[in-house]
């Protein structure tokens, strides 16, 4: 047998250990031996020019040979923590009973905690910068967390290969989730500055309004607002009406970019928020529709979307860019 044949034969007999590892310590009295993860989901902000995901995906593959890998992006812009949580938040409700990985750490090295979190519905693991806790609350919880114990020889600036993945594999195949590291107090995660998302009360003009932080925008520009679609119904705004938007485009509240601090909790009042500084105010009339179709091409429609946030678009167009808006920005809306 030739070096390399020998070097695979070495990585597969390494993965069947693993597993059989986890199937004995399982054996002993693991509480999850019912509810095992079917999968391991991975979502990183590393690009797809480099090698990063696939070697997180050989050590996976490496580790858990029969495990699948579900990729679930690896384009979050570099270092935006409160797009990948958002992006993760929405997606781990969808997928498969699974050992959930996300990487945008741009603490990787420092301090930070690596976490891995147990909740009613998988697992998930990760840096401790509040990129996580949003995923677990959508999974019901968290009900056990651990830090991981990061070997002291692995380099500083590549955890997702060398701490995220093999911790993936450990608990997909069984490994106890107390045997990864030293359990921590749930209460003490990083998470990130709660964004504004409420109604109101009426003002001097005599109408209530809704005030929102955007959350986030996708990549067909449609834009998604931290408040929760049935607020609008509580403006009294429902399908055919219309609408009056106020957007302020300035430095909004901390979160919404990689530069943002995230802090440990008690997280910001949402009831109160941070303050905006608007540098620029543009006011548009928008008609409150189902979807896209419920408007002319080119004509802002405010929407409920499929994540259950009220939400701005443009038919055929690019509602971010028509209105200015970004994470950071905050809108008032009011009935027209």
């Amino acid at each position: 047998m030739g070096l390399m044949g020998a070097s695979r034969e070495h990585e597969r007999a390494e993965g069947r250990e693993h597993e059989r590892a986890g199937r004995d310590e399982r054996a002993g009295g693991d509480e999850r031996a019912a509810d095992d993860p079917r999968c391991v989901s991975l979502l990183t902000d590393y690009g797809l020019v480099d090698g990063f995901v696939a070697a997180c995906h050989g050590v996976l593959l490496r580790l858990a040979p029969a495990v699948p890998v579900i990729d679930v992006t690896h384009l979050v812009p570099r270092g935006d923590i409160r797009r990948g949580a958002t992006v993760l938040a929405s997606t781990v409700a969808h997928l498969p009973r699974g050992v959930h990985v996300a990487v945008v750490d741009p603490g990787v090295g420092t301090a930070r905690r690596a976490l891995a979190l147990r909740t009613p519905a998988g697992f998930l693991v990760g840096p401790d910068n509040g990129l996580l806790v949003p995923a677990a609350e959508v999974l019901g919880g968290v009900l056990e967390a651990v830090a991981l114990t990061v070997p002291p020889d692995v380099p500083a600036t590549f955890h997702g290969r060398d701490v995220f993945a093999p911790a993936a594999a450990a608990l997909v195949t069984g490994r106890p989730l107390r045997a990864l590291g030293l359990v921590v107090d749930p209460e003490s995660l990083v998470t990130l500055p709660r964004l504004v998302a409420r109604v109101a009360p009426a003002g001097p003009d005599g109408a209530a309004r809704l005030e929102s932080d955007v959350l986030c925008v996708d990549g067909f520009g449609n834009v998604a607002l931290a408040a929760p679609a049935d607020l609008l119904a509580e403006l009294g705004l429902r399908p055919g009406d219309r609408s009056r938007l106020t957007a302020l485009r300035g430095t909004g509240p901390a979160g919404g970019s990689a530069s943002a601090a995230p802090a440990a909790r008690p997280a910001t009042d949402s009831a109160a928020g941070p303050p905006v500084v608007a540098v620029e105010a543009i006011a548009v009339e928008v008609a409150v529709g189902v979807t896209f179709g419920s408007v002319e091409p080119g004509e802002l429609v405010l929407y409920a979307d499929s994540d259950g946030h009220a939400a701005l678009a443009t038919r055929d167009g690019d509602a971010a860019r028509a209105l200015g808006l970004g994470p950071g920005d905050r809108v008032v809306i009011t009935p027209a």
